[in-house]
């Protein structure tokens, strides 16, 4: 039975191409992401572990016990004398500290790079990070940057570059290096800037060392030099080897990159289902049409378990061969990921390629027992019919032509009601993101249903469309009529078809309505062109932060050093007393004089300011357990006409002076009329509440009037935020231009443009969009192969047939003509199916994560996948319209 099993291989190779190739796309993508996975997984490593072991130990300030009810104090930084105790152990040949701070860096533009001021720290001889290129700096005027934070700005070695010291004066220093802090999250965020400890300190201020490296004396391995330090320094600090700390940073770079080989994980999954599929349909369809060469030898002596046995034997082989294959495939493209896309992904992949075992076993075994678990009910169907019973019947004989049942059918309604109803149960508890997962499950008993329907689906939507083809010509009416032949093998095929047709469009309908969905709270309840912020600066102080005191000269204390108040010096968005003695202003502010700048602009037509605080709230005041509220208010604006919300009850144009607007989930059970107490600084304020806002909205918190903030914050007479909007008809250039002018001498402001947020947003919806779009791509390429399999099998099972269509009168491009057309409907069933299931749990999943989501379809992108599809069929259908036309008309009808 195996010679025999091998030699039916040998002789019908040609039957397995396309079932090979949907093995082997599967298999390459899972081994592939794993080959990627683990390569950038080192690289992460190989960068942290590289700069962490270039020293023998690494102390850091030890984080302080929490204390219930207090608020969570902050590490003390080394001081000089403990930096001084390090170096004079015996075990230590050298020991160099960092100083870390935040200072703002420009950009070529002279604005302020980023959200947050990169981190500005100094670099000794004994430091775990060195020069990538170039060299670190050795004079005052000498900068290094980060190689995230050079990419980003576009500095190169030899450039100067312009920072703001603590007097926001402007300072230039020559670009000497780059520097790569790896993964390091002190620095991978906001980017990071090396200077000279001198400079560091004048424009920074840093409160001590945020770390000592020690490089250990000769003889002294790193282990002894890490205890010696931690007993030196004792409880004031966390020890450990260059090893344990760059492994202590590897292991958080571990898990973002198992998130990451997970996600990509799941495509391949996804192609592997659809190629399992495939081959059940393609065995499915061997078996029916070999079952007069099995009969014959059932009837010379095999039994059913040899026949079985040869059946899986068969797809052992198969799956074995393509395994090996997509193995060997998915190596080049987890190289081909590791070159190109890792530094897409803002990452430099400098290790080796890592083939691992895991890529290797799990490719070979995936793939090989997915072919034999696909094969086994063909494999067990073929063991089931007599031997003479299947010498008598026609090749085409088997249970693919079954009906469709009443029991099917009524299963299949019940698994869509069960689906309806689990969508039904999250639109009655509203957005949850735990909602998502029940529309998933909902999608996956739909899609039980689907297949379970498919055959009364094919059958029905055929005969529906079939009408106006029937009317087109000789070759529409027989694609048709074949199209419903058998209609459970047509189902089988489409499945795969759409499973990719419902992720892709699901996917595109989440991505459309979450567009659409913003566009919506920006347009609506940011009706404005430009927002003006400050940058933000952690190290800063606020208000309540240290105590401040105005001395008479105007001299503000409490931070390092008196600094002189008077208007003209004042470092922009800093605490100052000024002359005439002005209440203090609160930091990370806007100057007044930029709001006064625009308001003169002709084309601004509206500005408006945003001022934040938080109190708390009177226990009496409440219905819930809450402790404290963010209180903001709007300065200049037209409640309910510039700004707007949704509303639960009451009118925003209802808000004045005593009264209080809240959002619905700081509302605590209280309602319109009820009465919120806010415990301020200066007292006690009372105030009822004029309506309750829909959370996730512009709204958040406590929203009162200009006069009710300023009796509760006196002292907070500068803006936050600014809000432009433009005049009508101004010229988008002119209005821009006037927004940037108002700013030029404030360059730490950060400038916002509403219309360029949402194109952002777009664009890295789009990106995603697509991105997940060729990865599921991959799966309705393997469903392709699949139907053009189908296609090919069936018109070697046809070839009598078509011979004699031939003999009719049906020429050779009327065939071809009948057998693309058939090939179309069945992608067009598959692709159709899989459009309305994507749209309905699009739309599903989509209601369930996002609050008054406004819904989206986009035509355009499903037009194009309904012509993809049309496509995909026309391709399915040319290898076997090409061979059926060719075939010999005398030679087939007398092959039997």
């Amino acid at each position: 039975m195996l010679r025999t099993t091998l030699a039916g291989l040998r002789l019908h190779k040609s039957r397995y191409v396309t079932t090979v190739l949907a093995i082997l796309l599967g298999v390459m993508f899972i081994s592939g992401t794993m080959v990627f996975a683990d390569t950038l997984k080192a690289s992460y490593e190989e960068s942290v572990m590289g700069s962490a072991t270039g020293v023998d130990a690494i102390a850091t300030p030890a984080e302080p016990e929490y204390v219930e009810g207090e608020d969570p104090a902050e590490a003390v930084a080394f001081d000089e004398e403990q930096l001084e105790r390090v170096r004079d152990l015996p075990e230590v040949a050298s020991a160099d500290g960092m100083l870390e701070g935040r200072a703002v860096l420009l950009d070529a533009e002279g604005r302020a790079v980023g959200f947050m001021p990169p981190a500005a720290v100094s670099l000794g001889d004994a430091s775990r990070f060195s020069a990538k290129e170039g060299r670190l700096p050795e004079a005052d005027d000498e900068i290094a940057l980060a190689t995230s934070t050079a990419s980003s700005t576009g500095f190169e070695v030899g450039d100067t570059v312009t920072m703001l010291d603590a007097d926001q004066e402007k300072r230039d220093f020559t670009l000497t290096g780059l520097v790569n802090f790896g993964v390091d999250p002190n620095f991978s965020m906001a980017g990071a800037t090396v200077l000279t400890e001198n400079v560091v300190r004048e424009i920074a201020a840093p409160q001590g060392y945020s770390e000592i490296d020690v490089v250990a004396a000769e003889g002294t391995d790193d282990e002894t030099v890490s205890k010696a330090v931690e007993e030196e320094l004792g409880a004031t600090a966390e020890v450990a080897t260059g090893t344990e700390f760059g492994e202590e940073l590897a292991e958080g770079v571990g898990a973002q990159t198992e998130v990451l080989r997970i996600a990509l994980l799941l495509f391949g999954v996804i192609a592997m289902f659809v190629a399992a599929i495939v081959i059940y349909n393609t065995f499915a369809i061997l078996i029916a049409q070999r079952q007069r060469e099995l009969a014959l030898l059932r009837c010379v002596g095999a039994k059913r378990g040899q026949v079985f046995r040869s059946v899986l034997t068969e797809s052992f082989v198969v799956g074995m061969v393509s395994s090996i294959l997509g193995v060997l495939a998915g190596i080049g493209i987890g190289m081909a990921g590791a070159r190109f896309a890792g530094p897409l992904m803002g990452t430099d992949v400098t290790a080796s390629v890592v083939i691992g075992p895991g890529a290797v076993l799990s490719g070979l075994l995936l793939g090989t027992l997915m072919t034999v678990f696909s094969a086994l009910v063909p494999a067990m169907r073929a063991t089931r019919v007599a031997p003479l019973a299947a010498l008598r019947t026609s090749a085409t004989a088997s249970g693919l032509e079954k009906g469709t049942g009443w029991v099917r059918v009524v299963f299949g309604l019940l698994l869509f009601a069960v689906s309806a109803g689990l969508i039904g149960l999250t639109r009655m508890t509203g957005p949850d993101p735990a909602g998502l997962f029940i529309v998933t499950g909902a999608a996956l008993i739909a899609f039980v249903g689907v297949v379970v329907l498919g055959p009364l689906l094919v059958r029905g939507i055929v005969r529906l469309v079939g009408v106006p083809l029937r009317r087109v010509g000789v070759p529409s009416m027989l694609a048709v009529d074949n199209s419903v032949r058998n209609p459970r093998r047509a189902a089988t095929a489409m499945i795969a078809l759409t499973v990719g047709a419902t992720l892709i469009t699901g996917y595109s309908v989440v991505s459309a309505s979450l567009e659409s969905t913003l566009t919506k709270t920006l347009d609506e309840q940011f009706p404005v062109d430009y927002q003006i912020s400050p940058q933000f600066n952690p190290d800063e102080l606020t208000v309540g932060q240290e105590e401040t005191e105005t001395t008479e000269e105007g001299v503000e204390e409490g931070v390092e050093g008196p600094v002189e108040g008077t208007e003209e010096g004042a470092a922009e968005g800093t605490e100052v007393a000024v002359e005439d003695e002005e209440p203090l202003a609160e930091l990370a502010t806007i100057p007044s004089r930029v709001r006064e700048d625009l308001e003169k602009e002709s084309t601004v037509s509206k500005v408006f300011g945003v001022r934040s605080d938080s109190a708390e709230v009177a226990e009496e005041g409440v219905g819930g357990p809450l402790e404290s509220m963010p209180v903001s208010t709007y300065v200049g604006a037209d409640m309910g006409t510039d700004l707007t919300a949704d509303m639960v009850e009451g009118e925003l144009s209802d808000l004045e002076p005593g009264r209080v607007v809240l959002s619905e989930g700081y509302a605590g059970g209280m309602g319109v009329g009820d009465t919120l107490t806010l415990v301020t600084p200066e007292g006690d304020l009372e105030l009822e509440i004029a309506a309750i806002a829909e959370d996730m909205q512009s709204l958040f918190g406590a929203t009162v009037s200009e006069e009710d903030f300023v009796r509760a914050f006196p002292e907070r007479t500068q803006d936050d935020t600014l809000m432009i909007r433009g005049a009508e008809g101004a010229d988008s250039a002119e209005l821009r231009e006037a927004v940037y002018s108002a700013v030029d001498d404030h360059p730490t402001l950060q400038v916002d443009s509403v219309a360029e947020m949402k194109n952002q947003f777009s664009q890295m919806m789009d990106i995603a969009f697509y991105t997940i779009a060729a990865m599921l791509g991959l799966a309705i390429i393997i469903a392709v192969f699949g139907i053009s399999n189908t296609m090919a099998l069936s018109v070697l099972e046809r070839t009598r047939e078509s011979a004699l269509l031939r003999a009719l009168g049906l020429a050779r491009g009327q065939l071809r003509r009948m057998l693309s057309i058939e090939a179309v409907l069945l992608c067009l069933i598959g692709a159709g199916i899989g459009i309305a299931l994507g749209v309905v749990f699009g739309w599903a999943a989509a209601a369930a994560v996002l609050p008054n989501m406004v819904f989206a379809a986009p035509a355009g992108q499903i037009a194009v996948f309904i012509a993809v599809s049309v496509l995909a069929g026309l391709l399915a259908a040319v290898l076997p319209a090409r061979r059926a036309a060719g075939t010999s008309i005398t030679g087939a009808l007398a092959s039997e």
